[in-house]
């Protein structure tokens, strides 16, 4: 007499199971990660998801209409409709614009690879190869373009390199912090999540205000408002993180200490390559910067109230996110 294997979905009397719950998988075969909120995507969508992220970050810049600024060592002399569309705002005043382009759109995309389905490293590799690919394109396109209309001048060497250095190390920025966000362990992910807000400000002000218009009443209220923001990013990334180990303590310090120092160092640069004056006075602007620097540090920067305001946030997090917890175990 021969006898059969249930099948596994079947009910107790034997039965078939006929509403027997299925998991979706993705491509690699492994089920979902409970609490993703990305629903599994093809490969090749994840790498256009990246190459996504880079544009979103440039969005300040896409606004403005791509134009080139104005070059103090251009060739010929032009006006300013007529300057080439570039992909980056190469200037030596748009240094911390570069910076904050780059890397807020990596923090955006290292978000999306944390939250995203498919397995995590896999999303993050696949995401990062898109927005690692769409930001060294622009940098090429950029560079490629300012250098055919530079005059041909020892100083408009040194110009043109010193804006790829400064690309390539918001490159470099940009794919440690998109690492972070979506590798690494919660006390890791929030330093790259600290330097993701930072970079959020610097992208919000250039939204309120494009790079090269004059502000207008309003969009100068807006930015007195906006320059709260990576304080308040950075406080709910540290609620998220909470204080459970050395680890996640020690990311409570050095996210607190990226937020004091970071906008102070920003604005040093802006201050010293921002002023004529000092563009061709190197030493001068370097002591110049430092400077600002020192100043923006003390009690009566505003560095330091950054850093409260953060503090304050993160703690109220901790505290709702404990009467939370304590109200889900009272309701069990």
């Amino acid at each position: 007499m021969s006898s059969t294997i249930p099948d596994r979905g079947a009910t107790a009397s034997g039965r078939p199971g006929l509403f027997r719950p299925t998991v979706s998988r993705d491509g690699e075969g492994r089920a979902p990660r409970r609490g993703s909120v990305v629903p599994v995507l093809p490969a090749p969508l994840y790498v256009l998801a990246g190459v996504a992220g880079f544009a979103l970050g440039l969005l300040p810049w896409l606004v403005t209409g791509l134009r080139l600024p104005l070059q103090n060592l251009w060739a010929v002399e032009v006006l300013p409709e007529q300057m080439p569309r570039v992909l980056l705002p190469f200037s030596q005043y748009a240094l911390t614009l570069i910076l904050g382009l780059v890397v807020s759109g990596a923090a955006a995309v290292g978000l999306v690879a944390r939250l995203g389905r498919g397995g995590r490293p896999r999303v993050a590799l696949l995401a990062g190869v898109g927005w690692f690919v769409a930001a060294v394109f622009a940098a090429g396109q950029t560079g490629e373009t300012v250098s055919r209309g530079l005059a041909d001048d020892p100083r408009a060497d040194l110009y043109l390199t010193a804006l790829l250095a400064t690309t390539g190390v918001a490159i470099v920025l940009g794919m440690v912090v998109l690492a972070l966000i979506a590798l690494a362990s919660p006390a890791g992910a929030s330093i790259g999540g600290a330097f993701g807000a930072l970079a959020a400000g610097v992208w919000l002000d250039a939204l309120v205000v494009p790079f090269g218009s004059i502000g207008s009443d309003w969009q100068t209220t807006l930015l007195g408002g906006a320059r709260w923001v990576p304080a308040v990013l950075v406080g709910a990334v540290l609620a998220w993180c909470g204080v459970h180990g050395v680890g996640r303590v020690v990311a409570w310090v050095v996210d607190l200490l990226l937020l004091w120092v970071v906008p102070a160092g920003l604005t040093a640069v802006s201050y010293a390559t921002g002023s004529r004056v000092l563009l061709g006075q190197p030493a001068e602007a370097v002591a110049a910067g430092l400077q600002v620097f020192a100043a923006a540090l003390t009690p009566a920067g505003v560095s330091w109230q950054l850093v409260v305001v953060a503090l304050v946030v993160g703690l109220a997090g901790l505290l709702l996110r404990r009467l939370r917890g304590s109200s889900s175990r009272a309701a069990h």
